[in-house]
């Protein structure tokens, strides 16, 4: 199949052993029940095989809705999924789940959510210090904190659980394009969704981001002061304004950057997209 046959949401490349493994959010599901992940396999970035299932709830699984934002990173010779999930009695939260192969199957590490229990978190990614220490860095929802705030939790050696306490590194309201939103229930806020880090070849740290400008699905950039998780993030300029986000950057295998994220960002015409980057002046820029 091609590109815009993929009906997805939340896309994130895994590039390993010459092939680009594309995981995300199953469109035709994001929004209600749901049992399941998939992968797409491809050499080129346009013609993909699959869906192949990596993950599918046996019916054991805690959560049975809102399976969102599938992130997987390789550690210590294994893969780890980092994925978001609900059920009726359990907070939305991000779980770790790990396999053998990038094609899985994978299988649940977590005893549950790794967030914190009594929060609606959403968008776990997974960040290694250059001290070798594990992150998760995660969302506190907008829903419940009013204004979005990502945060870092550093995770024991396995990544099975918390392994500290999580420490906020902004809140959506930092950002002078973030503008208020309201949800379908009424509340107000500012919304964080989709970190991602990138750090460039000069040493700068960035938080890909995503929110929303004027009601349109934007993906912003934060920069460390010190080049590290422990700095202060510091806003820059939007990177994607046209109704696109929850983006997530990788180097192709001909040396590219190339981000990748869903546009639109209206159900059920989402779709990945890929978009050449180049870094300039510290930062990340469209090419």
């Amino acid at each position: 199949m091609q590109t815009g046959d993929i009906h997805i949401r939340d896309p994130f490349v895994l590039p390993y052993n010459g092939i680009y493994y594309l995981y995300g959010t199953r469109g035709s599901t994001a929004w209600g029940m749901a049992n399941g992940f998939d992968v797409y396999c491809s050499t080129d970035l346009e013609n993909w095989d699959g869906p192949y299932a990596v993950f599918e709830n046996d019916g054991s699984f805690w959560a049975d809705r809102h399976y969102w934002a599938p992130e997987v990173h390789q550690w210590h010779d294994r893969f780890y999924m980092f994925a978001s999930f609900k059920n009726e009695t359990v907070h939305r939260g991000t779980a770790v789940l790990v396999a053998d192969t990038p094609r899985g199957p994978f299988a649940p590490l977590s005893n549950g959510p790794v967030t914190p229990r009594e929060w609606e978190c959403l968008d776990g990614t997974f960040y290694v210090s250059r001290d070798e220490k594990p992150y998760m860095v995660f969302c506190h929802e907008w829903v419940q904190a009013g204004d979005g705030e990502i945060l870092a939790m550093p995770l024991t050696d396995d990544l099975s659980a918390p392994d500290g306490e999580p420490r906020l590194l902004f809140k959506a309201s930092e950002a002078p394009w973030c503008t208020q939103v309201t949800h379908s229930s009424g509340v107000k806020g500012f919304v964080t969704d989709g970190p991602f880090f990138w750090r460039t070849g000069s040493g700068n740290l960035i938080c890909l981001w995503a929110s929303f400008h004027n009601n349109d699905y934007t993906e912003g950039m934060a920069v460390s002061d010190n080049g590290e998780i422990s700095g202060r993030f510091v806003q820059a300029a939007p990177l994607f304004e046209k109704d696109g986000g929850h983006a997530m950057v990788f180097r192709a295998f001909d040396g590219r950057i190339i981000m990748t994220l869903h546009s639109p960002n209206n159900h059920p015409f989402e779709r990945p997209f890929f978009i050449e980057c180049i870094e300039k002046d510290g930062l990340l820029a469209r090419k």
